[in-house]
């Protein structure tokens, strides 16, 4: 008996350390997962100043009870779930179905697809072309600070 628990303990101190070694790469994750590790670091953490939106950019709707004193799992449950749902609404553009999700989280689904007098985005129109050539139509949303 007193071999065994030895054993088990040798071979417990043999594995902690491979088993701390093995830390995965971003790149190794699938892409939805990469997705949401891009919109953590990037959205970063929304606190109460930053009223209505809360944990990693999701903003608050009519109902909604829920307050920037979540946790980061929370927040990251919530992220998770947008991001599903606007997946959802754009899986039909195939390859570039997760680009427009991740486009659509920081402009808004509406700047996208259209709303009222507002049509399609040149970009949605673009991919609906089948033409892969929008860099300039993507970069024309990015207005970082101003």
């Amino acid at each position: 008996m007193v071999k065994w628990i030895f054993a088990f303990c040798l071979l417990c101190l043999w594995a902690l350390p491979s088993m701390a070694q093995r830390r995965v790469r971003w790149i190794d994750l699938p892409s939805f997962e990469r997705a949401v590790l891009c919109v953590k670091y990037f959205e970063g953490w929304h606190g109460k100043e930053h009223y209505p939106y809360v944990g990693y950019g999701h903003q608050l709707k009519k109902g909604e009870k829920l307050t920037a004193g979540m946790t980061e799992r929370q927040a990251d449950s919530l992220l998770r779930a947008d991001l599903w749902k606007r997946f959802e609404m754009f899986k039909g553009y195939g390859k570039d179905a997760l680009l427009l999700t991740l486009h659509s989280y920081n402009v808004g689904v509406g700047r996208l697809l259209g709303y009222g007098k507002q049509g399609k985005s040149k970009l949605l129109r673009k991919i609906e072309q089948g033409d892969r050539e929008y860099y300039k139509e993507y970069l024309s949303f990015c207005h970082y600070k101003g």
